[in-house]
């Protein structure tokens, strides 16, 4: 039967991400509209971002932190550009977003000492087999297969190259060791429900000697470039970026920090997110039609958690058909104002994918779970009629 009560907040799409509870346009009451980000106002907003950023995140002190336009693909591509070259790069990927840097790695720099290091979704890719006298790219949690990093023991901390990681749906919600970290970056839109177009560049020292001894054999776009007549841009990360920035999503950026302050911080938003998975993992474990696509608990993820269906009618299906039958429960759970978008990624094994990040209420996630019986239950007896 269908469920009597639903989740006050339909959100558990993986981006855009739901907004934190509470929000309200009121929250942007403060946006300095209409001033250049250049004037002193404008460039306070934005420096206060990097400062809570950094607080919350317990960002090193000698780390330069900035604002970057093109949201977290930005962020990837700028440090991609700007950085790699110098020496060979190993590139992890078990999902699509790791597939997208190695592809540009291949084919759009064409570097040819590039060893692509790879795993089919729910997996990790051999982590032993990396070498991080090599430079390394990789993202720390799988957004589309829902595996993460469970640690970063396999980085050395002598090493050679540099590790540049996409973090944009771990910040804020999984414990990054930034001392084994060069290059990290992230969007405003993930854990935080931010708005989308800007990214977040976090480099270490590390990272910016690399940009003032080295120069990439192909010319860098303007939105690339991180230095000026050989020198690091200290502006950028003061505040100057590179293109101008929407002051009202910094203002919405803002409001989503000092939320996660106000919670109690980095724990506290990990705690939020860990109950959300907790929930879901519990009814994984009663439930006989579904279970987790990451297939070790020590490396799932619990901001973008993936889901397949292991009934055996929907196995039989060809993927094109399990594709279809996938957008029918999701067709029925947005009708119902129940959730959108839970669909999993184009590029990923059919089946769900339900954000759980620190913005998600515990009880929504609870709400939701007997909503995805019903519905599958719809499509199953639809398909046997």
């Amino acid at each position: 039967m269908k469920p009597n009560s639903r989740p006050a907040n339909p959100c558990f799409s993986s981006g855009p991400c739901a907004k934190r509870p509470g929000w309200t346009l009121a929250a942007l009451t403060a946006a300095c509209l209409g001033r250049s980000h250049r004037a002193k106002v404008g460039k306070a907003k934005l420096n206060e971002v990097v400062a809570r950023s950094r607080a919350i995140l317990g960002i090193p002190h000698d780390y330069r932190v900035g604002i970057v336009p093109a949201s977290d693909t930005g962020a990837v591509e700028m440090a991609l550009w700007s950085l790699l070259g110098a020496r060979g790069v190993d590139v992890l990927a078990w999902e699509s977003f790791g597939e997208g840097w190695a592809t540009d790695i291949a084919k759009q720099l064409k570097l040819a000492d590039a060893r692509l290091i790879r795993a089919e979704y729910g997996t990790l890719p051999d982590l032993a087999a990396v070498d991080t006298d090599r430079d390394v790219v990789f993202t720390w949690n799988g957004t589309t297969s829902g595996v993460c990093l469970p640690d970063g023991g396999w980085i050395k901390r002598e090493r050679q190259g540099l590790t540049i990681c996409d973090a944009t749906s771990a910040a804020f919600a999984m414990d990054l060791p930034w001392d084994k970290l060069d290059v990290v970056t992230w969007s405003w839109q993930k854990v935080l429900g931010g708005e989308a177009a800007h990214g977040m560049l976090v480099l270490s020292p590390r990272a910016v000697q690399r940009l003032e001894t080295y120069t990439p054999a192909w010319p860098l776009p303007k939105i690339f470039r991180l230095t000026a007549k050989g020198k690091f841009n200290e502006a950028i990360f003061q505040g100057d970026t590179i293109n101008t920035p929407s002051l009202l999503a910094v203002e919405d950026a803002i409001d989503g920090l000092r939320w996660a302050e106000a919670l109690g911080g980095q724990p506290a938003l990990v705690a939020r997110s860990k109950a959300n998975l907790a929930a879901i993992t519990r009814w994984v474990e009663g439930t006989r039609w579904i279970d987790f696509l990451a297939q070790d608990p020590a490396s799932r993820s619990w901001t973008s958690v993936c889901l397949k269906i292991t009934d055996d009618w929907f196995v039989r299906l060809p993927q094109d058909q399990q594709r279809a039958q996938v957008k029918r429960l999701e067709a029925l759970l947005d009708v119902e104002g129940v959730a959108h978008d839970i669909a999993g990624h184009r590029d990923a094994p059919p089946g769900l994918r339900i954000w759980c990040g620190a913005t998600v209420e515990r009880a929504d996630v609870e709400a939701l779970l007997p909503w995805l019986d019903w519905a599958y239950g719809e499509i199953r007896r639809a398909a046997a009629a």
